[in-house]
């Protein structure tokens, strides 16, 4: 099964400069538990983004450069056809990010996990639009603003349709 996984704003607004808008640990948390244990498909920038491989996870790294030097743990493929083929067939595989990427398998993908972030941000990276005559909504759970997240957010569950 092929799942995108992503926080977005209500503007769709995912990241700027390559880093996230915002800090929400339970939504890192929540992540932490759908991914762990699984491949997770992600473009280059993406991937340099953090600071070190994520553990407990196959990180499945998309880029057309040549010769890219990424550890040695990871596997790194030219295009979204080429990732989805070295994950076993069977496994619960997510799709990361980033913008580009999340264009290219919201076509083909089963599933969304969406963090669902409740502000609008000034960005240059998006998620797709989640057309409702191909998604439907399946699961909903508010979490509303705290001491420890200052935004409210809803994690969204949509299936294809």
């Amino acid at each position: 099964m092929l799942t995108l996984i992503a926080a977005a704003a209500e503007n769709n607004a995912i990241g700027k400069d390559n880093d996230l808008l915002w800090h929400l640990p339970d939504d890192f948390k929540h992540f932490k538990q759908i991914t762990s244990g699984h491949y997770i498909i992600m473009g280059r920038k993406t991937f340099e983004s953090f600071p070190k491989p994520l553990p407990n996870r196959t990180h499945v790294i998309i880029t057309r450069q040549k010769d890219y030097d990424a550890p040695e743990d990871c596997i790194v493929v030219s295009s979204l056809k080429k990732a989805i083929a070295v994950c076993p067939e069977n496994e619960a595989v997510f799709v990361i990010g980033g913008g580009e990427i999340y264009k290219q398998a919201i076509e083909i993908a089963d599933k969304i996990e969406l963090t669902r972030v409740h502000a609008e941000f000034d960005a240059d990276t998006f998620f797709p639009e989640i057309n409702d005559k191909d998604w439907e909504l399946v699961s909903e759970n508010h979490h509303p603003k705290d001491e420890k997240h200052q935004f409210s957010f809803s994690f969204l569950t949509y299936i294809r349709k």
